[in-house]
């Protein structure tokens, strides 16, 4: 058997009464008298202010009859106050009074129902909160609790086709309160470092608003490292800031600086050696901990992918594997990884508006069963030590960094040709998946069967599994044999799956988005388009960071890719660094195309 390393509460109905308006904690909740016959309305707003702008949520519940389609009104109560950028409505300002019109999508509201709105204002002199609010002409008006729950029906991207931009609603629950998916109806944060260098390409604007992942992937990063070429000057708190002065409703870092990291790999081993994990928990856990949990940032979404590349290892690459390392071997028996991850999962989800997602592989990988079971067992294990028990994991994600395609539309692995099933091709190898999203949704069912919540949601790595341009089949392989129909129907076009490193011809993929496909929270770009995966050559760094033949381009392969070439793109720098030649190239690759 070949295995690889990465190849990388019910809605409460509020009991209302009594008039006029509660101002409390920037929210205000308007709900109508009973004296309206048809249109009755509970208004809730809620701003985060900041000098000279804000972001605004508008939740607005149906409490008459149904409705379908809608108007909300209401005035500002100072003249400097304007909408600038809005969401989920058609917004319309003349002088202080503002008009929100329902979209396709959202304009049916059934009695009892609700949905959010908001956007983004600036503001002179002052920011009072609106007082008064009209629904298809229909005055809101009375006072009473605020409400904790978030609406019946949060707001969803309209049914076509992924937009090129990420979703632009801001969170509507109060701050620190956990929701079961914190990517619906928030808006994420754009890196401004990653955007700029995007920016800087030929057409690289039209994906540059999309959010991306901020790595840790040492120390440094935590304050920030102006001097690095992989990493920008912005550490923890100043990307934090910036959310915060975005409007963004989540933000996401890569927490990935275990000892002994990457023990199945050289590109991209880290800075700690595997007996120094008093140092990963005192110099890099702690301080992130007690910045993600300052009160200042507890309007966000902060979520967290946990150790990328780390437990997997020590299910396939340990003593008796192909391939296995002496490093996979000590991380495993001095219990780094496992007591590494239990611990950040403890600190970290101790805060109230974090959300931990640990890394779970691929199905290339993980896709057997020696591998897909053992590896659930392991992650177990990880979520309940140090301290740490299985509510502090929100989720898992797959595909991190990864190249594997999101599905393959032209073949099944039930499918035979000839009397064989497609799993005896070379190129499935035996595996039961054949693609990421048929596996990341029975690893979850998996993982629920181990002892984790039944409510984990999984995420999927798109940003850069496409695999779009001219080598993209339209149809099904020939089926002169099972390896011809496999391979000349596959998407992934890369010579094996264990091929991970700066793949040649692939594609930016599915753009972020929430709630794509049962079990699945959100598609998302963890790694950042056009940053490394490791040097094609030896580069002398800093950083940790070695010298993988996976990365080189002449490299013709070894047991755990079946001896097969790398694939990998010349002239690399090393992992995390800007690399424009595959940035150019995963644009022209991408699917849905740009």
């Amino acid at each position: 058997m070949n295995v690889w390393r990465r190849l990388s509460g019910p809605r409460r109905a509020m009991a209302l009464a009594g008039a006029g308006v509660l101002v409390a904690g920037g929210l205000v909740t308007i709900p109508v008298t009973a004296a309206h016959a048809a249109t009755q309305c509970d208004i809730a707003y809620t701003s985060n202010d900041w000098p000279g702008g804000f972001t605004a949520s508008v939740t607005i519940k149906n409490v008459g009859d149904p409705l379908n389609g809608w108007t909300l009104g209401w005035t500002f109560p100072n003249s400097g106050q304007r909408v600038q950028q809005g969401w989920s409505a058609t917004f319309t300002q003349s002088g202080s009074q503002v008009t929100a019109r329902s979209l396709s999508y959202n304009g049916t509201l059934a009695t009892g129902a609700s949905t959010s709105i908001g956007f983004n204002g600036a503001w002179s002199g002052s920011n009072p909160k609106p007082t008064s609010f009209t629904l298809n002409g229909v005055v809101c008006n009375g006072g009473t609790t605020p409400p904790t729950d978030p609406p019946t029906d949060p707001p969803t991207d309209p049914p076509t086709d992924p937009p090129t931009d990420p979703p632009t609603d801001p969170p509507t629950n109060p701050p620190g309160t956990k929701v079961d998916n914190p990517y619906v109806g928030a808006r994420g944060y754009v890196n401004p470092e990653w955007k700029a260098k995007a920016d800087a390409e030929a057409g690289g604007s039209r994906v540059s608003n999309n959010p991306t992942a901020v790595w840790l992937d040492r120390i440094a990063a935590i304050n920030g490292t102006p001097d690095s070429s992989s990493n920008g000057a912005f550490g923890v708190r100043q990307h934090l800031d910036e959310a915060l002065r975005q409007g963004a409703g989540y933000i996401q870092f890569v927490i990935y600086n275990l000892p002994g990291r990457d023990c199945s790999a050289l590109a991209s081993n880290g800075e700690l050696g595997p007996d120094e994990l008093p140092k990963y928990k005192a110099q890099y856990i702690d301080p992130i901990a007690a910045i993600q949990g300052e009160s200042k940032y507890s309007s966000l979404r902060i979520i967290n992918v946990i150790e990328i590349d780390s437990l997997p290892n020590l299910v396939t690459n340990t003593s008796g594997q192909p391939g296995g390392t002496v490093m996979c071997d000590t991380v495993k028996a001095n219990g780094a990884y496992v007591n590494g991850v239990g611990y950040a999962l403890a600190k970290l989800g101790a805060i109230g508006n974090v959300y931990n997602y640990i890394d779970a592989g691929h199905h290339g990988w993980l896709g057997w069963d020696s591998n897909f079971g053992p590896t659930a067992d392991i992650l177990k294990t990880a979520a309940v030590a140090s301290g740490s028990t299985v509510n502090n994991v929100h989720g898992f994600i797959t595909n991190t960094a990864n190249y594997s395609a999101l599905t393959e539309p032209y073949f099944k692995v039930t499918d035979n040709v000839n009397g064989q099933t497609v799993r005896q091709s070379k190129w499935v190898d035996w595996n039961f998946y054949v693609d990421e999203l048929s596996f990341a949704q029975a690893f979850r069912t998996k993982l629920v069967s181990v002892g984790f919540n039944s409510n984990i949601g999984m995420l999927i790595d798109t940003s850069r599994n496409g695999w779009g341009g001219s080598a993209r089949p339209t149809g099904p392989g020939a089926t002169t044999s099972v390896d011809t129909y496999v391979n000349g129907g596959r998407i992934d076009r890369r010579a094996h799956l264990g091929n991970w490193c700066n793949q040649a011809g692939a594609g930016l993929g599915e753009r972020p988005r929430a709630n794509p496909a049962t079990g699945i929270d959100a598609y998302v770009w963890v790694k950042p388009p056009g940053e490394s995966d490791g040097s094609s050559k030896e580069i002398p760094n800093n950083e940790g960071k070695g010298f993988d033949r996976m990365c080189d381009p002449t490299y013709g392969g070894n047991a755990r890719n079946g001896n097969n070439p790398s694939g990998a793109l010349g002239d690399a720098p090393i992992s995390g660094a800007w690399f424009s030649a595959q940035f150019q190239e995963l644009m022209r690759n991408a699917y849905p195309a740009l």
